[in-house]
């Protein structure tokens, strides 16, 4: 299995060796060794929580700098919805997307254009596809991530359509090759993201052999830039706009399945509601439902580490910006959506399993029930790991030892101090 790449790392020069994060990783990905945290790539799914929530700002997402643009003679943004959010008092999109051109950009295409082609798609799909219900969004690729590693048997619920990030970067390459005449490699399509699984998702797709998206901007770095331009461009605001209010409602939890036109789905957002949906789903708790959307953060995209707006104010923006505008702009009819469905199968990654095959993954598990019963249970983070159990199990793997245990360590210090004394007394008796 090859190295999955994960946006999300570490300034060890700030990091203070708190447990914050380690409690926080809702895959236990997080270890501190040596007064410094350690992120196991392989199970980190690029949620962004240890950024949100280290104090010491000691983890970062890896995004493009704007100077990303002189790479190509030709560049286009596609601005998230979730972008729209950031402003106050914006009460037309297209002040956001002409400001996006004067500020170099030579072109924009609206990621929510592509989002209410993909609504249709899933529409029709989910119709279709009765067997496979209910059908599991793959618009957020952190879910997507959590799914391959930990929830195998819910892959086959995985809604095989690109996200609308995907798709409008496809459909703005064609675009600009026909109208520019550019080879594909001299156009630049830069996406501008709330989140650092975005950049994942480009870097490391899964579903698609590779995306066309060129490089990741972060919101909260475009955002200052952006700005002043807005201001220049309210008396000079040209006709951009590809979206209603279906595209633009994906920038918050549950756009998506409103966009279905059906009341049978379920919307969750929060990383620990989103795992708390999967094992009930794993576990047939849900009757009858057509769709599950699920959003890695709180709120939504609006809700990413890479914003700079609280979530909850961006959703009532987006709210107060879609008022007015008609249900879609962008239709089937008007694009070619001929790539839009996946051409590679997602594949179970068994990154957790603590064995190479099953009889020693049976005998490791009893291992590790064993070592965690020598455990106090406190959970107290204090050897680095997040749980007894994690102890337990990164002993297993052979990366820990039960002395990083500080109650092991003190009954063996104990231990040790006794024998010792015990060795002063023979020795003052000879």
């Amino acid at each position: 299995m090859s190295e999955f790449f994960t946006s999300v790392h570490l300034k060890e020069e700030l990091c203070m060796g708190c447990i914050n994060c380690i409690k926080r990783c809702p895959t236990q990905a997080i270890r501190v060794r040596n007064g410094k945290a350690v992120i196991t790539k392989k199970f980190c799914i690029d949620c962004g929580e240890c950024i949100r929530i280290c104090p010491h700002h000691a983890k970062e997402a890896t995004y493009d700098s704007l100077d990303i643009r002189n790479r190509f003679e030709y560049t286009i943004a596609l601005p998230a919805p979730s972008l729209y959010g950031q402003f106050n008092n914006l009460d037309d999109v297209n002040i956001v997307l002409t400001a996006l051109k004067k500020m170099g950009f030579d072109d924009v295409y609206e990621v929510s254009g592509a989002a209410e082609l993909v609504s249709e798609m899933s529409r029709k799909y989910v119709e279709e596809h009765e067997e496979q219900w209910p059908i599991i969004s793959t618009a957020c690729p952190t879910v997507v991530r959590l799914i391959q590693v930990r929830f195998p048997n819910l892959i086959e619920h995985l809604l095989p359509i690109c996200s609308p990030a995907d798709l409008a970067a496809s459909m703005a390459r064609k675009k600009a090759m026909e109208k520019t005449g550019l080879s594909s490699d001299k156009i630049g399509i830069l996406f501008i993201s709330p989140c650092p699984a975005k950049v994942t998702a480009v870097k490391s797709p899964i579903g698609i052999h590779h995306s066309d998206i060129d490089g990741v901007i972060a919101i909260k770095e475009i955002y200052p830039v952006l700005l002043p331009y807005m201001k220049d461009s309210i008396d000079d605001v040209e006709e951009l706009r590809i979206s209603g209010r279906i595209g633009i409602s994906w920038g918050g939890t549950g756009g998506e399945a409103s966009g279905l036109l059906s009341e049978s789905y379920l919307a969750a957002d929060g990383i620990e509601n989103v795992i708390r949906v999967l094992e009930d789903l794993e576990d047939n708790k849900f009757d009858r439902l057509e769709f599950i959307e699920l959003n890695a953060c709180s709120g939504g995209c609006v809700g990413g580490v890479l914003t700079v707006e609280n979530p909850y104010a961006a959703k009532v923006k987006l709210k107060k910006l879609r008022k007015y505008l008609p249900v879609a702009c962008s239709h089937l009819a008007d694009g070619n959506a001929e790539d839009a469905f996946w051409n590679n199968e997602v594949q179970y990654q068994p990154v957790f399993n603590i064995g190479s095959n099953m009889k020693e993954s049976i005998e490791n598990m009893a291992r590790v029930q064993q070592l965690t019963e020598k455990f106090p249970k406190l959970d107290c983070g204090s050897c680095g790991a997040p749980t007894c159990k994690a102890l337990a199990e990164d002993i297993v793997r052979g990366v820990a030892k039960e002395e990083d245990c500080i109650h092991i360590l003190r009954e063996y210090i104990h231990k040790l101090s006794g024998e010792l004394s015990r060795l002063d007394i023979k020795k003052d008796e000879m």
